[in-house]
C-alpha cells in the first residue's frame, strides 16, 4: 500500500526548513522530493529482478541544491527553457527579464522557482500516495508580469507510474511553463550505452547560444533522427555541427501532433542491459534532450561518485524554447480566467516483468 513520509532535511541559508518527502508505492518503486526548488531528489525503481535501484542523480546536501549547480532535479519556471536576450513583448508592453545564461534568460532567470521553497501537502489514499506543491509568485517576480499561483502535484501508484501535474493561475497575462530538470542514469557508468527513442520527426536547431535559429527541422538523415532507438553514444559520436555547437545534444524536440492536452508518449530510454525501461508521456509539445554535456565532476552524488559529462541526461517535457518572441510555436501565453495544466508520467514497462 503506498505511503507518504516527511522529515526535515535542513535549513536553507541556515534559515529556512526544508523538508524530504517520501512518496512509497508499496511495491518497490519510491520518490523523494524536497521543498527546496520542487526538487526530485530521489527515483528508486527496481529492475526485471526485482533489484532496487537510483535512476536519478542527485547532490547530497541541502547546500549544494541551494548553492549554484546546474539545476538538478528542480522544478524551473516561470519559464522553462530559454527566452532570447531576456525580454519578450505582450500585448504591446516589452518585459525583461534578468539574464543568466550567455545573455538571455535561462529557466526563469537567477532566482527562478528551483530557488523557492514550496509549500508541501501530503495525502495518501488505497492506490497513491501524493504530495502537492504550491508555490506564489508576485507580479514583477524576475520580470514577468502578473501574480502567478503554481502547484505541481506528484503522485505514485502501485504500479510504479511517478506523475507530476502543474496548474498555474495568474491575475494579469503573463508567459509560463514548467519542467523537472531531473537527471536520469537507468543504472550505468554513463549513458552512452543507453538506448533512447523520442516520438518526434522535427528539432529546434540553435546558435552558439542555445536559442533557436531558424525554422523547425526534419531530423531524417542527422543524429538528431531518434524515431527509432539508437544508443546514445552512437548519436553523439556523429559528426554534426549543432553536436559541435552544444557538445552533444542539448536541443528541443517537437513531439508528433496529438489533441491539445492530450497524453501522449514522448521518449523511451533503456538501460544498456534492458534490465530497466522508462517511457516518457506528457500533454507538452516538446522535449528538451540535454546530455549532461556541461557536468565536469565538480558535483558529486551521496556516495562520492562523481557527476560527470554524459554521466545522464535530463528528458525535459515542456513547451517550446523562446516561444513569447516565436508566434509560430505553441503559444504559452496564460490569461486571467484561464488555468495551465500540464501532466508528465515516467512510466517503467519493465516492472510488469518483476
Amino acid at each position: 500500500m503506498p505511503t507518504v513520509h516527511r522529515k526535515p532535511f535542513g535549513r536553507a541559508h541556515g534559515r529556512s526548513e526544508v523538508d524530504l518527502w517520501t512518496l512509497d508505492s508499496g511495491t518497490g518503486v519510491r520518490a523523494e522530493i524536497l521543498t527546496w526548488g520542487g526538487v526530485l531528489h530521489s527515483l528508486t525503481v527496481p529492475d526485471t529482478d526485482g533489484v532496487p535501484g537510483p535512476v536519478v542523480r542527485s547532490l547530497p546536501a541541502l547546500d549544494d541544491y541551494t548553492d549554484k549547480n546546474p539545476y538538478f532535479g528542480a522544478t524551473v519556471g516561470r519559464y522553462a527553457n530559454r527566452i532570447a536576450h531576456g525580454r519578450f513583448t505582450l500585448d504591446g508592453t516589452t518585459h525583461h527579464i534578468p539574464v543568466n545564461d550567455r545573455g538571455h534568460a535561462l529557466h526563469g532567470g537567477p532566482e527562478g522557482f528551483h530557488t523557492r521553497i514550496w509549500e508541501a501537502t501530503g495525502e495518501c489514499g488505497d492506490s497513491v500516495a501524493a504530495l502537492r506543491l504550491a508555490l506564489h509568485s508576485p507580479h514583477g517576480d524576475m520580470g514577468f508580469p502578473g501574480a502567478l499561483d503554481v502547484t505541481a502535484t506528484y503522485t505514485l501508484d502501485a504500479a510504479g507510474t511517478l506523475a507530476v501535474d502543474y496548474t498555474a493561475v495568474t491575475d494579469r497575462p503573463t508567459v509560463v511553463t514548467l519542467t523537472s530538470h531531473a537527471y536520469l542514469n537507468l543504472g550505468a557508468d554513463d549513458i552512452l550505452g543507453h538506448t533512447l527513442q523520442v516520438d518526434a520527426d522535427h528539432y529546434l536547431p540553435v546558435d552558439p547560444d542555445s536559442i533557436p535559429e531558424g525554422p523547425i527541422t526534419p531530423v531524417a538523415g542527422t543524429p538528431f533522427d531518434l524515431t527509432a532507438p539508437h544508443p546514445l553514444g552512437e548519436r553523439l559520436a556523429g559528426h554534426h555541427p549543432q553536436l559541435a555547437l552544444s557538445g552533444g545534444f542539448d536541443h528541443c524536440w517537437v513531439l508528433r501532433d496529438g489533441d491539445p492536452g492530450t497524453l501522449h508518449r514522448a521518449a523511451r530510454l533503456t538501460a544498456p542491459d534492458d534490465r530497466r525501461t522508462l517511457e516518457l508521456w506528457t500533454t507538452e509539445p516538446g522535449l528538451q534532450v540535454y546530455t549532461g554535456n556541461q557536468l565536469d565532476g565538480a558535483f558529486t552524488d551521496g556516495t562520492g561518485r562523481r557527476h560527470e559529462r554524459h554521466g545522464s541526461l535530463c528528458l525535459e517535457t515542456q513547451h517550446l524554447p523562446d516561444s513569447p518572441n516565436r508566434p509560430a510555436h505553441p503559444t504559452t501565453v496564460l490569461r486571467p480566467g484561464d488555468t495551465l495544466r500540464s501532466r508528465t508520467e515516467w512510466r517503467f514497462p519493465h516492472l510488469r516483468a518483476v
